[in-house]
């Protein structure tokens, strides 16, 4: 079997951050370099503030996520604050110039209570004019029909074994789509499944529930060069700033 700490050491190889490579993580580094202080909600593994603090920025950087195997990982680095705990439970006040959501941590925010809940946390921790950047997979892209064991990946782990990964979605309702996520051995042996459940919302929907919250739209992109949101883009990729 695959244990807690294993999946989030297979995260970090699968998932490396590196703005060099990959545009996403590059669009983000900008952000975070030039605000003062910095939340990562759903921070993971910690990557990206792992690589600002070794870029040198000097302020406050901060991460949360639930996951106590990720923050584990996380905690390799002890010049960053890290808790745990989701975005409602988030208690901070006028803190931070800027909030991410990255990597589609967003998408993890199901039910309406919980998103809800949520922004008005993320608000809270924004000072005036403060900056919350995210991304959501654009709905009418449908991704989630590349989710299947036809497009399964590989990847070979710090002892040298050579493991499969492979999606298969179980339940698309509305806007909301359920999916598991099994990990194989070389000899094609079950390690580790694991069930995990997004919400793809539209434009309109998403600025609804940021409105509520009392974040103003600032700008929302359709890939990582800043482009428009199309009906053939990938990505919503939103800038809200505190009202």
């Amino acid at each position: 079997m695959l244990s807690d700490a294993g999946a989030a050491e297979l995260y970090d190889l699968l998932n490396p951050w590196d703005a060099g490579l990959y545009p996403a993580d590059a669009f983000y580094d900008g952000l975070v370099m030039t605000a003062g202080a910095v939340l990562d909600v759903g921070c993971g593994t910690g990557g990206m503030l792992h690589h600002a603090r070794e870029r040198g920025h000097p302020g406050r950087l901060v991460g949360m996520d639930p996951d106590r195997a990720a923050l584990a990982r996380a905690r390799r680095r002890t010049d960053i604050e890290w808790v745990e705990g989701v975005a409602a439970e988030a208690a901070w006040d006028r803190e931070f110039d800027l909030v991410t959501m990255v990597s589609h941590a967003f998408q993890c925010l199901v039910g309406d209570d919980e998103l809800r809940a949520s922004l008005t946390a993320i608000r809270a921790a924004l000072r005036d004019g403060g900056l919350f950047a995210f991304e959501t997979r654009h709905p009418r892209a449908r991704a989630w029909e590349d989710w299947n064991p036809a497009n399964a990946s590989e990847v070979v782990d710090a002892s040298g074994r050579t493991l499969r990964i492979a999606h298969r979605v179980e339940s698309v309702r509305g806007d909301v789509v359920t999916f598991t996520t099994t990990t194989s051995g070389p000899d094609g042996a079950v390690l580790r499944v694991d069930r995990s459940t997004l919400r793809f919302l539209d434009v309109p929907a998403l600025r609804t529930f940021l409105a509520e919250a009392g974040l103003a739209v600032e700008a929302q992109y359709g890939d990582w060069r800043r482009g428009p949101v199309t009906g053939d883009s990938r990505e919503i990729v939103t800038l809200a700033r505190r009202a």
